[in-house]
């Protein structure tokens, strides 16, 4: 290898398939709830919700590349994993809650923030390698979202109903 780019480029611990499958599988399972998300016309669809997973998912590889290579070979140096865990979920937590919205009388947006905390949760999985869990954790979350949706809205519309008539 050329020498410059020797100390630009760092190989990686983990085979670039398995990376990049990771990195493939989160931004699949982020599509699918974001398709739910797009299919009800939400800010936050498809690509919202592709790019959180997918954010969350490098951030969590970069970490166990950080952990198993010799950029900490000092013995003052310590890696936690848990506290990149951590701050992706303050950063998903902080763009979910810009899809939220507070109006007059109603809040919207809630189970658009939630479906991006989820996204997010599913980027450390596959970052992780934890498909299984990835995948299971989808499946609910669209069971919620999709599955769950015609027993939220009857008391909504009994609400709106409600308070037409007064």
């Amino acid at each position: 290898m050329v020498e410059w780019w020797a100390g630009i480029y760092v190989p990686t611990e983990m085979p670039t398939m398995i990376f990049v499958g990771r990195l493939l599988i989160a931004a699949i399972l982020g599509a699918f709830i974001g398709i739910e998300r797009e299919s009800k016309d939400r800010p936050a669809g498809l690509r919202t919700h592709i790019l959180t997973s997918v954010a969350a998912a490098t951030f969590t590889v970069i970490t166990l590349e950080i952990v198993h290579s010799d950029l900490l070979n000092d013995d003052n140096v310590r890696a936690d994993p848990v506290r990149v865990i951590e701050a992706v979920t303050a950063g998903v937590a902080f763009l979910a809650a810009g899809a939220i919205i507070q109006g007059r009388a109603r809040v919207q947006g809630l189970t658009t923030g939630a479906g991006m905390w989820l996204a997010g949760s599913i980027g450390v999985a596959c970052g992780l390698g934890y498909m299984l869990i990835a995948a299971i954790a989808t499946v609910i979350g669209l069971i919620a979202m999709v599955g769950l949706r015609q027993f939220a809205h009857p008391a909504k519309q009994r609400r709106i109903e409600e308070q037409g008539e007064e």
